[in-house]
């Protein structure tokens, strides 16, 4: 690991983008990426199912349903309380999150540890625990664990969000974005999620950090409890 991980204190925020209908149509852009793979593979089963040449493979549409549908809708769950207005709760129950997290894990190739001490978090740290969590397993394409911490002392709660495994790359516009750096000339949809982050810790008062190498990868960040 690096001796001096940056910090939002270090951040370049002069050159941060500060056009909220650029920055909302880039989630937005973000979010449908997401959402457009499960649903065109549910689209696919069920043309598989109205084709009459193709009944053989009616087993293997229905399973392509299935997973597909079961994939689009813990993306959505997930998604409306890391980003949207799930609720006009501003307390999450930490065994709520760990079941949204996990099931987004259920579709990807690292597996989760959830570690988060506190039973309640409040929405800042929520959305934040959620989108690191996410953020860290993309950066582990061929597996691996992420594991998630969380604990309250001194009137902040401390994140951690830690990723090991064979081959961890944290995309440099997501370390940047995270550290409230535009995202230059890289593709906008990782660096979006990772600037939402940035912000809504900035708003909330708090801070974030980035630590990356070889073997492994470290968000954390602090918000007021």
């Amino acid at each position: 690991m690096t001796d001096a991980p940056e910090t939002l204190a270090q951040a370049d925020l002069t050159a941060a983008p500060a056009d909220p209908v650029d920055l909302a149509a880039q989630l937005a852009a973000r979010l449908c990426h997401d959402f457009i793979s499960p649903a065109s593979a549910i689209v696919s089963g069920l043309d598989l199912l109205d084709d009459p040449t193709a009944q053989d493979m009616r087993e293997d549409a229905m399973a392509l349903i299935a997973q597909s549908a079961r994939k689009l809708a813990d993306l959505l769950a997930f998604c409306r309380a890391a980003f949207g207005s799930a609720s006009t709760t501003e307390v999450f129950d930490a065994r709520e999150l760990e079941t949204l997290a996990q099931g987004v894990f259920g579709h990807m190739k690292a597996s989760l540890a959830w570690e988060v001490i506190p039973a309640s978090l409040n929405k800042p740290a929520a959305r934040t625990t959620l989108n690191l969590a996410q953020i860290a397993g993309s950066a582990l394409p061929t597996g691996g664990t992420v594991t998630v911490k969380a604990v309250e002392a001194g009137g902040r709660i401390a994140l951690s969000v830690e990723g090991a495994g064979p081959r961890v790359r944290l995309k440099p516009e997501v370390a940047g974005g995270l550290l409230g750096k535009p995202k230059g000339d890289a593709m906008g949809g990782a660096w979006i999620q990772a600037f939402y982050v940035h912000s809504l810790v900035a708003q909330a008062g708090g801070q974030v950090a980035v630590e990356t190498s070889d073997e492994g990868l470290t968000l954390a960040a602090w918000v007021p409890a």
